[in-house]
């Protein structure tokens, strides 16, 4: 099994920045993708980003493209994922996911460990 934590959610006025981190435990999987998703109330968890194992590769949604930045240090076994000029459409609980390196990354179903996630709210 792998756990995993996030931290660094919180509320920011429009505009401004936060740092989400992402630490696992536990069967940690080295060459594992790792990815941030989203869920605002009433609404589906939806996909923000990914990097692959080797954390040279990344892929982002379009609303989020050009603001965060997602990234990962496999010596630590952490992942962050810094978010600038954020909007109050981003505002969310954001989830961090591990999953197998093959997949489709911005599915879901590709990852099989989640943490339990954290708030973000955007003030107008």
């Amino acid at each position: 099994q792998v756990q995993l934590i996030e931290s660094g959610g919180g509320l920011v006025q429009a505009g401004g920045s936060l740092r989400l981190a992402c630490a696992a435990s536990g069967r940690i999987c080295s060459v594992c993708k790792v990815a941030w998703f989203r869920q605002a109330p009433g609404k589906e968890r939806e996909f923000v980003a990914a990097v692959t194992w080797t954390g040279d590769i990344t892929y982002y949604a379009d609303s989020v493209k050009g603001r965060f930045s997602i990234s990962r240090d496999n010596a630590k076994n952490t992942a962050s994922l810094q978010m600038n000029s954020l909007k109050p459409e981003d505002t969310a609980v954001y989830y961090c996911a591990s999953g197998p390196p093959f997949g489709t990354y911005y599915i879901r179903g590709a990852y099989n460990y989640w943490g339990q996630g954290t708030q973000v709210t955007v003030s107008s």
